[in-house]
């Protein structure tokens, strides 16, 4: 989605239609159904018989992050060709094939989610929820992580940051109905009248790019002042880009589903110029779920940054 792009259950398949505007409920349905299955860990140590509920939670995300220096993190869903999304260009739009969509990835996606408290997403996400494309992924909704989050003394919901260049956006009402702090991200030259506007409704907006473009380091180093420690990344492929090069990531966890999907028109995880060592990552988990999706497989990965070298850096920045 968004870094996990959200458009996971999106599709104009009438007869899922309920799904796709509640992925919470597929998931549930989905993982009663067919979660049976446990995980196969690859690395660092084999193991069989792993289960995928609680996987990432017992990675204790929340208590990774410092007031200084807060845990970045980001999750894909990827295809073994590289494909996120694939484009509709008659639609002016992007979606995720539903056959490389699984219960157990999005439950691994509400786990990771389950831990932040704040959450970044996008304009193009925010009007594609308003459209009915993409499904709502900005609440906790399943029950078991809305007590885990509370019994781990984190508010009931993360808040939320929009990050736009254009401000041209709709609000969603379950914002509103969760009592969710709500920020909006832009750049220094977005459009006066628009950040008025957001203004007006009383949504604090962040200044955080030289020009119209939100930018990695400058959002994670207000959000930093803001206090939050654990901040997920639910945005596309272009706020992936600017956190990894400017050095921002702390985590990225990666599903790559064993299935080949082409298409002429597709995104992929960067979209920027070619990166140097900051794109460098360090695998430290690897799981195998066999035959999910059915017919193929999965791999859940986790990828770790240098946070030794960030750290320095982020201190001799603070020196000077």
């Amino acid at each position: 989605m968004l870094l996990y792009w959200p458009g996971i259950y999106a599709n104009s398949d009438t007869s899922s239609r309920l799904y796709n505007r509640d992925p919470y409920l597929k998931t549930t349905i989905l993982y009663t159904l067919f979660m049976q299955n446990n995980l196969i860990c690859l690395y660092p140590q084999f193991c069989e018989n792993i289960s995928i509920e609680g996987l990432y939670l017992a990675h204790q995300i929340h208590k990774l992050g410092t007031k200084e220096m807060p845990f970045v993190y980001a999750n894909f869903l990827s295809s073994l060709d590289g494909r996120i999304a694939l484009e509709d260009s008659s639609q002016c739009s992007s979606y995720i094939p539903k056959h490389l969509t699984t219960a157990s990835d999005f439950r691994l996606f509400m786990e990771l989610q389950a831990q932040a408290d704040c959450l970044i997403t996008h304009g193009g996400y925010m009007r594609a929820l308003n459209e009915g494309r993409l499904g709502n992924i900005l609440q906790i909704r399943d029950k078991d992580l809305i007590a885990w989050r509370r019994d781990n003394g984190l508010k009931p919901q993360p808040a939320v940051v929009i990050a736009s260049a254009s401000l041209n956006f709709p609000f969603h009402k379950s914002l509103l109905e969760h009592q969710q702090a709500v920020y909006i991200a832009t750049g220094q030259d977005a459009d006066p009248e628009r950040t008025q506007y957001w203004k007006d409704k009383g949504h604090p907006i962040l200044v955080v790019g030289e020009d119209q473009m939100v930018h990695g380091a400058a959002l994670i180093s207000k959000l930093t002042s803001l206090g939050y420690k654990g901040i997920y990344l639910i945005a596309g492929p272009q706020m992936l880009d600017t956190v990894i090069r400017e050095k921002q990531l702390s985590r990225l966890y990666l599903t790559i589903t064993h299935q080949l999907i082409g298409g002429k028109d597709f995104r992929t995880l960067l979209t920027g110029s070619m990166l140097g060592p900051e794109g460098n990552l360090m695998l430290e988990t690897l799981y195998y779920e066999p035959n999910s999706p059915i017919g193929s497989g999965q791999f859940f990965m986790q990828f770790d940054l240098n946070q030794s070298t960030k750290s320095a850096e982020q201190e001799l920045e603070v020196n000077h």
